[in-house]
């Protein structure tokens, strides 16, 4: 009982609930003058900032008053959920994300994997309440997906996403051959921060390189006869990105710049950790050879995190984008 009272006492101060209050009221101005509405975009961004607030502050004083009228087994669920908030304190935690996933060694198994892994992620995002966007997409030939990049809006998308980065390995019988075979496949998760900023990361446009091309993909006769499709490479870095679901040639170069964008700040932070824990040692680069996790669906079923330890046997819940224990004992080894 006191212990709780404790723990709500502390987040509430971590919290800054004035200072959110403050916020949500000069917001709540900016939207009353004339012409808020004349940048559309900017102003739902203002508006859903300030939804999101007020929802945060209103969560807030509903577990004060849980704790003041002794409901304290109502108030520990909510303040668990406050709790695994705050271990969101990376610079692009709070925002959107980009979740690309590229197939592996296995040929079409590992192709029908990748497809497996996006059904998963989309699973989880419609849990989360997050909204999400198809912007490249590489099919199999016989099946499944090649590549496939996602933009993922919404509250903590890349805090909690951030954590699938790595490889994913899959063992199952085979449904591709006669035999039933058992097949080892692989997929990597990669995961970027959508910087909504231009300013956090420069890029000029002499270092650019543009080449605009027909889609290949879905899309009606638009896609097909119009070079909408883009490939973009930045030269100083040799990054190469590509975009070509939007039917519009315009949408599909912000797609490429914001991936862009999201690419130089990884290989920013990448040089950064490697600073950082050159005395530590053990630094991975996210990629090939870093298997995160299993996913064995014979002889047994069983998920299990090879950085954590944590496990289920219940792969059928995780296949449908049941992820929260994964990402919660991560969260709560790194704090």
């Amino acid at each position: 009982m006191e212990e709780i009272k404790e723990r709500v006492a502390k987040l509430l101060e971590k919290l800054d609930i004035t200072s959110k209050k403050k916020k949500i009221h000069d917001l709540v101005a900016e939207s009353m003058q004339v012409g808020f509405w004349q940048n559309h975009q900017a102003a739902a961004k203002k508006m859903k900032s300030l939804s999101d607030l007020q929802k945060e502050v209103e969560e807030a004083q509903w577990l004060s008053e849980l704790v003041a009228n002794g409901e304290y087994k109502e108030a520990e669920k909510t303040l668990e959920k406050f709790e695994m908030m705050l271990y969101f304190s990376g610079l692009y935690d709070l925002g959107s994300a980009i979740l690309s996933l590229h197939a592996g060694q296995g040929g079409v198994e590992a192709m029908d994997w990748t497809a497996m892994l996006q059904r998963m992620y989309t699973r989880f995002c419609e849990k989360k309440g997050w909204s999400y966007e198809i912007i490249e997409e590489t099919l199999g030939e016989e099946a499944g997906i090649k590549a496939v990049t996602l933009s993922v809006e919404g509250k903590y998308a890349y805090g909690f996403l951030k954590y699938e980065a790595g490889v994913h390995r899959l063992v199952r019988q085979s449904p591709f051959n006669a035999d039933n075979l058992r097949q080892t496949s692989f997929a990597l998760v990669e995961v970027l921060p959508q910087i909504e900023d231009e300013k956090e990361i420069a890029i000029l446009d002499d270092d650019l390189e543009w080449e605009f091309y027909r889609s290949g993909g879905h899309g009606g006769q638009n896609v097909n006869k119009v070079s909408t499709a883009v490939r973009l490479k930045h030269i100083p870095s040799g990054i190469i990105v590509t975009a070509q679901k939007e039917r519009y040639q315009g949408q599909n170069r912000e797609n490429a710049l914001k991936i862009l964008r999201a690419k130089l700040w990884i290989v920013q932070e990448e040089e950064r950790k490697k600073e950082e824990q050159k005395l530590k040692g053990g630094y991975k680069t996210p990629g090939w050879g870093n298997q995160i996790r299993s996913y064995i669906l014979h002889p047994y079923h069983m998920v299990k995190d090879l950085r954590t330890n944590f496990e289920t046997g219940n792969t059928d819940a995780v296949l449908n984008g049941d992820l929260d224990g994964f990402i919660e004992a991560e969260l709560r080894q790194l704090s």
